[in-house]
């Protein structure tokens, strides 16, 4: 049942709210947030912020999966999914993600009211979950709206972890934020293209190169936002070497590129990054070099 559940809210999926710990990362080097992130303190805040986007992220899959549960069970993947597979009860899978509201929305609305500063922060997840009613309600069935939207919402994380811990974070990782996160999603629907186009109607408004044009644009777009950050942002003026990171984010979009193109399970991002040891490599060098170039800057 434990493992039934664990498919159902998709727990493997949780790894995209690391985007909230991103203004957290890039502050710890930042001396002039010394005073923000000193201690443990901002690292449980922005780890506390993450695990209620994962709380409130499961719960609109699982209202996905009910809204979708026709279309579920004629796509070749998706129709092992608990609720179209009817595992899982949609009354119940219903009444399980009010739950999931509920406790995800109880940790940044307890925060503002210890803390009014930090009002953003709980101004953002209301952001993200009206945004989300209006993908589940009808912004999932527009083409390219569709993974627009879905985008955005990693934009919005990454707001909600900086206002948690009233951090700076820079207008180009944002930017790079919302390239990156289309860019993957465009790959997923690629994937889709390549394997289970009758199992979706918006798929079906989709073409083939106008997606690959998309694919291709928000690669180089990801690598050049991420580059002239690290040249003309607060970090990349205190640490001139930071550049070098950008080596690693342009050879992790080549790898997947190269995934998607092979028509590997592309489909599902969090199982690419987690399985491919050459992309594993490329995040390790991205990390070393990181702390390489900040404690040469220092």
């Amino acid at each position: 049942m434990t493992r039934l559940w664990a498919r159902a809210l998709r727990i493997d999926q949780w790894t995209k709210n690391g985007v909230v710990m991103l203004a957290w990362f890039f502050s710890v080097a930042d001396a002039s947030q010394l005073g923000i992130v000193r201690g443990w303190n901002s690292f449980f805040l922005a780890f506390a912020m993450a695990g209620a986007f994962s709380l409130i992220s499961s719960a609109f899959y699982l209202l996905n999966d009910v809204s979708d549960y026709e279309e579920d069970r004629r796509h070749p993947v998706k129709r092992h999914r608990p609720v179209a597979a009817g595992l899982v009860d949609r009354i119940v899978a219903v009444r399980v993600a009010l739950v999931l509201f509920a406790v995800g929305f109880a940790y940044p609305a307890i925060v503002v009211m210890i803390s009014p500063v930090r009002t953003l922060a709980f101004s953002t997840v209301l952001a993200y979950t009206v945004m989300q009613c209006l993908y589940t309600g009808f912004l999932k069935r527009i083409p390219y709206i569709d993974v627009v939207t879905l985008s955005f919402g990693f934009v919005l994380r990454a707001v909600a972890g900086a206002a948690i811990i009233c951090a700076y974070i820079s207008p180009y990782l944002l930017v790079c934020t919302f390239t990156l996160s289309l860019f993957l999603a465009l790959c997923k629907r690629k994937h889709e293209l390549d394997t289970a186009t009758s199992s979706r109607d918006v798929l079906k408004r989709y073409h083939r190169k106008t997606t690959i044009a998309g694919i291709a644009i928000t690669a180089a777009a990801s690598v050049g936002e991420y580059f002239v950050y690290c040249l003309v942002s607060k970090m990349g003026q205190a640490f001139p070497l930071l550049w070098l990171t950008s080596f690693f984010v342009a050879g992790g979009i080549l790898r997947y590129l190269y995934l998607s193109w092979q028509n590997l399970d592309t489909g599902r991002p969090e199982k690419i990054l987690l399985s491919d040891k050459i992309l594993w490599i490329i995040l390790a060098g991205y990390a070393l070099c990181s702390v390489s170039v900040v404690w040469i800057g220092k």
